[in-house]
């Protein structure tokens, strides 16, 4: 790339004002003392202001599946915003919204055959919240007001996303969030299950523990439970085997409606379009967001089944059915980003290529395994994550010091606390693992 690409797309450019943007879920002032400035991203690369090339591990914020800077992509933006800019969808409408979610739902399991378009992961979980509620209001069930979540789980940062959540982290500051929540125990047993490439073989009986809460609370007062298939931001836990199926024949058994948070998972991470399909486990609503249009637009869609459309769209009264929804649901620009993105995906076979790298990926990422300071490497298709033992007396200070490491010698990857997570573009290819791994590889060995 010449000079003046550069100067075009903004290299070398450092803002001049850091005080007045507050930036999310960051240590605004340690970033400050020492700021990073990406400036533009090619495929598998980011550059930063100083001119440093480093290989996405992250995918972003798990959500540019097809890579960075897709011309299609791009192309359907700007001919979207030739045509129509914005129109809303509150008793109106614009046809593409209407011919995405048709294209769309074919890529998801039945019966999951409706969507409702939300603008983010966390405006999807809570949409998908209020769909069970009302869900069951109209069947004549309004007792089933408790939401089930999980310790540990993660499912966005809205009122009702941190209250089923069981991140303590993003709940503690926030007061007593919304009644009537219970949570699960987690899955994560690295006394048993450490280092597990695929899904760990203990811990089918934790799906058992709803039971517990039916005997607590009643199953006629609850409405839903939610969960991620893998949950990421804790750390890439996995399910154990028969875990999931475990927990879908309960909730069958109960009358409450199972929610899959595939903010994560759904668009190719797990090798098929949604970790539904990868596990054979359909939930009754799934929240979906981020690699939806490659993250070029924010946007995100609630995947319902045709029983709970159906209920909706049966009561006698012809107003509107679910009092709920966004200014900028279906937005013009968003869906022609989802198109274009969905485009890409069929051609190239992303949604499914995850599966044929994963025999390579878990066979690099089991390298970690008898590196110093490593207690669990946990990995599945294209996620996983190293777990570093806390330093003494300095907790999340031994992953931060790995993911600078790695960002010096070639690699952007991401850690929560001291794990290293990693879920890279779906486009990576098999050297561009081994690089990724010899890179993570020496970083550990060079942090004490």
């Amino acid at each position: 790339m010449s000079n003046t690409d550069k100067k075009k797309l903004g290299h070398n450019r450092v803002p001049t004002d850091l005080e007045s943007y507050w930036m999310p879920s960051s240590a605004n002032r340690k970033f400050k003392q020492d700021p990073r400035f990406i400036v533009s991203a090619r495929g598998m690369y980011y550059t930063d202001s100083n001119d440093k090339e480093v290989m996405d591990g992250s995918a972003g914020l798990w959500c540019v599946n097809a890579g960075h800077y897709r011309e299609e992509i791009n192309q359907a933006i700007a001919e979207q915003l030739e045509q129509l800019d914005f129109a809303h969808s509150f008793n109106a409408g614009h046809p593409l919204a209407f011919d995405y979610a048709s294209r769309l739902v074919k890529h998801f399991p039945d019966p999951l055959n409706h969507v409702f378009f939300t603008n983010s992961g966390s405006e999807s979980v809570d949409t998908a919240l209020k769909i069970a509620l009302s869900y069951h209001k109209l069947r004549g069930e309004g007792s089933r007001q408790r939401l089930i979540g999980r310790e540990k789980g993660y499912h966005g940062m809205g009122f009702g996303g941190i209250s089923v959540g069981g991140l303590m982290k993003n709940r503690s500051s926030f007061g007593m969030l919304l009644p009537g929540t219970d949570h699960l125990r987690h899955t994560l047993d690295i006394e048993r299950n450490a280092f597990s490439a695929g899904l760990p073989a203990h811990g089918i009986e934790l799906a058992d523990d709803l039971t517990r809460l039916v005997e607590l609370h009643g199953a006629d007062n609850i409405a839903a439970v939610i969960v991620e298939p893998i949950a990421g931001a804790a750390g890439v836990i996995l399910p154990p085997q028969g875990y999931l199926q475990r927990l879908r024949e309960l909730c069958t058994q109960h009358g409450i409606l199972l929610i899959f948070d595939e903010v994560i998972t759904a668009f190719g991470r797990l090798g098929a379009s949604c970790a539904a399909s990868r596990f054979g486990v359909v939930p009754d609503i799934m929240a979906t967001a981020k690699g939806i249009t490659n993250a070029t637009v924010p946007m995100g869609a609630v995947f319902v089944s045709d029983a709970i459309f159906d209920t909706f769209m049966g009561v006698e009264d012809q107003g509107i059915e679910l009092s709920h929804g966004y200014t900028y649901s279906g937005h013009p620009l968003a869906c022609a980003a989802g198109m274009a993105t969905l485009d890409i995906y069929e051609r190239e076979g992303l949604l499914d290529r995850a599966a044929s790298l994963e025999q390579h990926w878990n066979e690099n990422a089991m390298r970690l395994q008898g590196q110093p300071n490593v207690i669990d490497v946990r990995c599945h298709a294209l996620i996983g994550a190293i777990e570093l033992a806390p330093r003494p007396g300095a907790p999340m200070a031994r992953g931060a010091e790995v993911a600078k490491r790695c960002y010096e010698l070639g690699l952007w990857s991401r850690n929560i606390g001291d794990m290293i997570v990693m879920s890279p573009p779906l486009i990576i290819s098999e050297a561009e693992i081994t690089r990724m791994f010899d890179i993570i590889c020496k970083a550990v060995a060079a942090t004490p």
